[in-house]
């Protein structure tokens, strides 16, 4: 026991020097957790009492043009993440996190820098993502901010601030990777949604859709217990932290499915 704590100070030691290096600290937001507490509080304030108190008394705000331009947004962002994701020194992250691989020291500045940078344009993009929630106390959809809805959203952005700062372990690569793909899935969706009624013949499988977040979730899992059960030299701290959520969300989503479509089938 004694052994595996000293492991796991020497890594996050490691993490600290190497995001010194990188002056992560010098990047938007990143100095301190005030900002992004500010932001995600604001949110949970706005969704949960302020927002819905707002619109009580008022007409649903019809967004269809700007919601248009925010979902092909979200696509064509999506769609970045996800190929920086794959580049080529990521990659071999996602292929091999300082498993059975000598040749890479655990100190590799360059490939942590590119494993940074991603995640902070990561973080933005679940700090923008805030956004759906608003939307839809804006438009007086208040069915839709659900525990799931608004659990995933402030967890993701909360979590993907302390990923950046404190441990960013190279196993959340492929964590990123996956949650960027399904996006560009979920947003393409939700763009089709937007151009209007006359669009609805193409949404037949939009249930499809928590299907394919199940799979990436069991997916992440199958990854996270291969990287344990190999013993790669990552955090494993952040392992059991990501375990621990993605069985959280395991549970949520399928939860969801079998509410909104299993009982409509009996």
């Amino acid at each position: 026991m004694s052994n595996l704590i000293r492991l796991m100070v020497s890594n996050y030691n490691d993490i600290l020097e190497m995001n010194k290096e990188i002056m992560v600290d010098s990047w938007p937001m990143m100095r301190s957790p005030g900002p992004m507490l500010c932001i995600v509080g604001t949110y949970l304030l706005f969704v949960l009492k302020v927002g819905p108190k707002m619109m009580e008394k008022r007409p649903a705000f019809q967004l269809n043009s700007l919601l248009i331009a925010y979902n092909a947004f979200q696509v064509i962002f999506s769609v970045w993440l996800t190929l920086m994701a794959a580049a080529p020194g990521l990659g071999n992250l996602i292929i091999s996190p300082k498993c059975n691989n000598s040749n890479r020291t655990p100190t590799d500045i360059n490939v942590q820098a590119a494993l940074s940078t991603a995640a902070w344009w990561y973080f933005i993009g679940k700090i923008i993502e805030l956004l759906d929630t608003v939307f839809f106390v804006l438009r007086k959809k208040q069915n839709q901010v659900t525990f799931l809805h608004v659990y995933h959203h402030t967890m993701t952005a909360v979590f993907s601030w302390c990923y950046l700062k404190f441990l960013p372990g190279e196993q959340g690569a492929l964590l990123g990777f996956l949650n960027s793909f399904v996006h560009i899935v979920m947003y393409s969706y939700y763009l089709i949604a937007a151009l209007g009624p006359q669009y609805r013949k193409y949404l037949w499988w939009k249930k499809y859709m928590t299907w394919i977040q199940l799979i990436q979730f069991v997916i992440m899992l199958s990854y996270l217990m291969m990287v344990l059960a190999m013993d790669c030299k990552v955090p494993k701290a952040l392992t059991y932290f990501f375990m621990t959520n993605v069985v959280i969300f395991i549970y949520l989503f399928s939860d969801f499915y079998r509410k909104a479509y299993k009982k409509k089938q009996v």
